[in-house]
């Protein structure tokens, strides 16, 4: 996930789970947050279901 991160592209919960097999991407996010990595989120309202989406903050 790291390096989909990094290549520019956000991700959410069910790209992780269909991509990388990840039920939970909060957890994962927190761990590459204490890894040092700076990583911005957003909510997004969609068809009456709210979730994060992910991505990495640019340099």
């Amino acid at each position: 996930m790291l390096s989909h991160l990094q290549s520019g592209k956000s991700i959410n919960p069910m790209q992780a789970l269909n991509l990388y097999g990840c039920f939970r991407l909060g957890a994962r996010i927190y761990d590459l947050k204490k890894a040092g990595f700076e990583i911005d989120s957003r909510l997004v309202h969609k068809n009456g279901v709210q979730y994060a989406e992910y991505s990495i903050r640019g340099e």
